[in-house]
């Protein structure tokens, strides 16, 4: 099983809100990976955008992003991808 793992900084202004949160959720779809944030202590599940909510991750705030399976290193581009275009709403 391959893992990887990375740190990502938000830049969207209004940080992991929820719509942005929703758009991360709804982009781990097509992949098998389990994938989870960190902030900090704390680690969520990346699908779940309550979890990702309860981050409070603002413009800034960098999150450390791990991703196990068999599509791993497709699912964090697809992240890096998601936060450098600020989750699509700049």
């Amino acid at each position: 099983m391959d893992a990887t793992e990375t740190t990502l900084e938000i830049k969207n202004r209004l940080g992991l809100h929820l719509r942005a949160a929703s758009t991360l959720a709804q982009a781990l779809r097509q992949f098998s990976s389990a994938v989870t944030l960190s902030n900090g202590t704390q680690e969520v599940n990346a699908r779940s955008v309550t979890s990702l909510m309860m981050l409070g991750a603002g413009m800034g705030t960098k999150l450390k992003v791990r991703a196990e399976g068999s599509d791993a290193q497709e699912a964090l581009s697809a992240l890096k991808s998601l936060f450098e275009s600020r989750f699509g709403e700049e």
